[in-house]
């Protein structure tokens, strides 16, 4: 996925299968998110702007480009695997019992790539929210595009933990994976709030 062109991705996302889905499009706003603000940080580069600051987001966004890039490949390996554990026979009382502890593990593995695109997010927003006071006002936009992006990749991270957490049989987990998707409603917020003072500054 990785080296792969954009055709050739959504021509695989639009076919009769399951993945890439709505996962790995997750990771890729996010990817894309972080692509925006090392942009805006690169275009904000000079002895007018707080280079500390922008520095520090710029680091930090091309790491998390790459990181969404490696969520995105991740997300679509592991729900292969909830599809071979869904696969597997069921025609006697030890093979349903095999079958529903492979589709268990599967679930618990789905869950981990999105519980990580949140958690990705989170530190995505932040970027956003330090990069925009200090920010070449001219780019000021592409923030706001970077904190929509960062929105749907954590709307869409909290949806996929929901969307596995019927099949893992780990309270524990269940416990910590519901904690992990209610942090969307935050990162939502946050970001609107961003766009919300882009448009603003626009506007003046």
């Amino acid at each position: 996925m990785r080296d792969e062109s954009i055709g050739s991705f959504l021509t695989r996302l639009a076919a009769r299968s399951a993945a890439p889905g709505g996962g790995a499009t997750g990771a890729l706003h996010a990817a894309q998110a972080a692509a925006l603000l090392a942009m805006v940080a690169r275009f904000s580069d000079g002895p007018r702007y707080d280079g500390e600051t922008v520095g520090r987001v710029r680091a930090a966004a091309d790491g998390l480009a790459d990181e969404g890039l490696g969520l995105a490949a991740a997300d679509s390996a592991a729900f292969e695997k909830v599809i071979a554990a869904y696969g597997l026979p069921k025609d006697t009382p030890e093979a349903k019992a095999a079958r529903s502890a492979a589709i268990a593990d599967a679930a618990a593995g789905a869950a981990r790539p999105p519980a990580d695109l949140m958690a990705a997010s989170v530190r995505l927003v932040g970027l956003a929210e330090e990069l925009l006071p200090v920010a070449n006002k001219n780019v000021i936009s592409d923030i706001g595009a970077a904190a929509a992006a960062i929105s749907a990749a954590a709307v869409t991270a909290a949806l996929n933990i929901e969307a596995n957490l019927g099949a893992i049989t780990d309270k524990a987990l269940v416990d910590e994976l519901t904690a992990t998707a209610a942090l969307a409603d935050g990162v939502t917020d946050r970001a609107d709030r961003v766009i919300a003072a882009i448009r603003e500054e626009i506007a003046q």
